[in-house]
């Protein structure tokens, strides 16, 4: 897969910064979901609900980035009247497993709350450790 351009990467790198500045989080959270279909990224995998693609600052080799389509805030802010949103999200990250072999290479999906929340929008990131030069020798397992 070709990564994002450089330019790219870069503005949704400034997007992100700003989302993080805590005076501006409520703004951010209102105009969401009117402009989350224009985010600068070239895009993994997307469904009704959510949107996947390589994280402009990747901390792993292989680093997705995972966003719901609506303002969701939080993990505790989820909706829980909608098993479609859900269903959806492992949809989607099933076909990224496929698409990067992440069953051979190994993977976490992780969420962040709290403190460690960056943004203010509940997202997820779908990691591995390995490249994909690796995949042929994933190692010793830690399970």
């Amino acid at each position: 897969m070709v990564r994002s351009s450089s330019l790219k990467n870069k503005l949704l790198a400034l997007l992100l910064a700003i989302a993080r500045w805590k005076r501006l989080q409520r703004l951010v959270a209102r105009v969401y979901q009117p402009v989350y279909r224009m985010l600068p990224v070239d895009r993994l995998g997307e469904n009704a609900h959510w949107t996947a693609f390589h994280h402009p600052q990747p901390n792993y080799p292989l680093h997705i980035l995972i966003l719901p389509g609506s303002a969701i805030p939080t993990l505790s802010a989820a909706p829980g009247s909608d098993p479609t949103v859900y269903a959806a999200l492992f949809q989607l990250v099933n076909q990224l497993i496929q698409d990067f072999n992440l069953e051979q290479r190994g993977y976490r999906l992780i969420t962040n709350g709290g403190p460690y929340q960056s943004i203010p929008i509940w997202h997820w990131h779908l990691v591995s450790e390995t490249s994909s030069q690796d995949a042929a020798d994933p190692g010793d397992s830690y399970d």
